[in-house]
């Protein structure tokens, strides 16, 4: 199979709320080709050509997996085992949207393909406490018919935290569990094992099924200590000796050569960063980071600075840690951001969100002067804790640069080692493979070009070819005892959309309206016609909303009215002209002879006045 061809995503932070659920063909959507003013292409997803291989199903026993998201975008992961009438469900994510998804507030999975074997599901198995990986839950967990959750304690709080903001939400099952433990699940036995990941309790799982064993990572990257020595190695080696007929790896950094630094020489370099600073120091990143945010907590203290959290998310993280006791600092420490000037510049630290330049977040306000209490000072310092979404790199500049405007340095990974990515890059991904040893490995949590060098690695390790599946969302895979066998696109994974309040009646039709008004623009033509004789009383009004000022373009305006009056002109006087065939009418010839004028295809939205 050919690589994808990506457009990066542009995410973006909304606030989480009750949501109407939008269905979009994601082909259509992520294919659309329509001439656009803007400078960069949509990312489009380039298949093998068009025949469809014929469904295959292996005789005898086998055990079946699809993903439902996670392949082809940074988001929305959630994957299911099934073996007969048994399911386990892992993770269930929402993903920011996209450039093409205009007004859109998350993008979660498509589970129609579950629904109707909802009673079948014997286990949800949340690996940690990104939104990536439990933001769909208010969503769908009732039209799943809430099975049980397993997760460990920070996860359980962070999900029952956010079920809160959801009214008509259901109570939820969760049980908690805790490294190593096994639990049965209908005809599967999980056995739960730590992995590290930028969040407390990480963690993957083993499913265990009648053809052989599954172990799936979660995210996860390796972290050392002082010495090289690898943190969780024996979780590891526990479940490579469990014997492993296929391991799911997330590949997000396989694409990086080499290994990870380790958390410790992050701390260090914030430590110094911290220690030198003459003013205040503001540390951006993302509010679930939370074993960097405990780091920085921990230095400010031992520092003697006082520490204010900016960002709601952040704030209720913290709070969550703090109460499970993840966190145990003095009394103190953390202040109120209205106490803030009761201290020394140097003395405060600010961790805050909004290091991707998100419009809404607690930087951003800071940046632009909207904060009540923090505005930038000469000689304040800023450091970017963590690393740049994929299409968020103009935001983040631009966000830099307003910064550096107001007199304040800046820090970032690019000039000092200050932020270890949650992800495991090419060498520690081997040390994994080599370690777990599986007979089949399934990369996922990525774009294709991803997951493909992912699979190059068990080349490098001497595995066979054919060891490595790179399959995509949707795809069915079949796995028996010996073998191993891919059914193409078997499964619906098309966006499901959450937009605002409501559910479930707004469709393609009104992204592809919203794209059109994003780029092209609007006319809208109200012309007031008799309704006996069909003429016009009056000249018609022409309003132009990001197409053309009017004002500077009054030739090309009186041509369209010479155009409107000579369509009304044209129908003939003995017939009454509906006012849904004159609309037709303006919209087709109008438009017409708008983009023979400009090669732009504005919405044009015809209002017919009969008097």
């Amino acid at each position: 199979m050919p690589p994808k061809t990506t457009k990066k995503a542009t995410p973006r932070q909304i606030p989480a709320r009750d949501g109407h659920i939008e269905h979009a063909d994601r082909r259509t959507a992520r294919g659309h080709t329509r001439k656009t003013s803007s400078p960069h292409t949509r990312r489009t997803i380039v298949r093998k050509p068009a025949h469809k291989a014929k469904t295959i199903t292996p005789v005898g026993d086998f055990v079946r997996i699809v993903n439902l998201g996670g392949l082809d975008e940074i988001g929305r992961n959630m994957s299911y085992i099934e073996y007969k009438n048994d399911i386990v469900v892992i993770d269930m994510g929402f993903q920011f949207p996209e450039e093409d998804t205009p007004g859109i507030d998350y993008i979660i999975p498509n589970i129609a393909e579950l629904k109707p074997k909802k009673d079948n599901i014997r286990a949800v198995v949340i690996t940690h406490g990104h939104f990536d990986h439990i933001g769909a839950i208010p969503y769908l967990m009732s039209k799943l018919g809430n099975p049980p959750i397993y997760t460990v304690k920070l996860t359980k709080a962070i999900i029952e935290r956010r079920q809160e903001e959801f009214i008509n939400a259901p109570k939820l099952n969760i049980i908690e569990v805790k490294y190593g433990d096994k639990k049965k699940a209908g005809i599967f036995e999980l056995d739960f094992f730590g992995v590290e990941h930028t969040i407390p309790d990480s963690m993957g799982v083993v499913v265990k099924t009648p053809i052989g064993n599954i172990a799936h990572f979660g995210d996860f990257h390796l972290d050392r200590d002082e010495k090289g020595n690898i943190y969780r190695e024996e979780e590891m080696e526990r479940v490579g000796k469990m014997g492993i007929h296929t391991l799911m790896m997330d590949s997000t950094n396989a694409l990086v050569q080499g290994s990870g630094i380790s958390e410790h020489e992050v701390v260090s370099n914030l430590r110094l960063l911290l220690s030198q600073a003459e003013g205040r120091t503001i540390v951006a990143t993302f509010s679930s980071m939370l074993t960097r945010i405990g780091e920085m907590i921990k230095i400010a203290e031992e520092l003697g600075k006082k520490v204010i959290i900016n960002g709601r998310s952040m704030k209720q993280n913290v709070q969550i840690a703090e109460t499970l006791g993840y966190f145990k600092f003095k009394k103190g420490t953390i202040i109120p951001v209205q106490e803030m000037n009761k201290h020394k510049p140097e003395n405060i630290l600010i961790v805050t969100t909004g290091a991707q330049g998100e419009p809404n977040a607690g930087l951003m306000r800071i940046v632009s002067g909207e904060h009540k209490f923090i505005q930038i000072k000469e000689g304040d310092t800023f450091v970017f804790s963590s690393s740049v979404i994929p299409g968020n790199e103009r935001s983040v500049q631009s966000l830099t640069d307003n910064i550096a405007r107001q007199g304040a340095i800046v820090y970032n990974s690019q000039l000092i080692d200050i932020h270890k990515s949650g992800h495991a890059p090419q060498e520690d991904l081997k040390i994994v493979i080599g370690k777990i040893k599986p007979r089949y490995l399934v990369p996922v949590h990525g774009y294709y070009h991803f997951r493909y060098v992912a699979g190059q690695l068990c080349k490098q390790l001497g595995m066979p070819e054919s060891s490595a599946q790179v399959v995509d969302n949707g795809d069915e895979l079949l796995l028996t005892k010996d073998g191993f066998q891919v059914n193409k696109a078997e499964v619906d994974t098309t966006y499901v959309m959450v937009d605002g309040l409501g559910v479930g009646d707004v469709e393609e039709v009104v992204l592809r309206d919203r794209r059109m008004l994003a780029e092209e623009g609007m006319i809208v033509i109200i012309a007031t016609v008799n309704r006996k004789t069909g003429r016009l009383i009056k000249n018609p009004d022409i309003i132009s909303r990001g197409f053309i000022y009017l004002r500077d373009n009054q030739e090309m305006l009186r041509e369209m009215r010479t155009k409107i009056k000579s369509i009304i002109n044209r129908i003939p006087r003995h017939q009454q002209a509906e006012s849904d065939y004159i609309k037709a009418l303006f919209r087709d010839q109008v438009g017409e002879f708008v983009f023979k004028k400009t090669h732009r295809r504005p919405m044009i939205l015809p209002v017919i006045i009969e008097v």
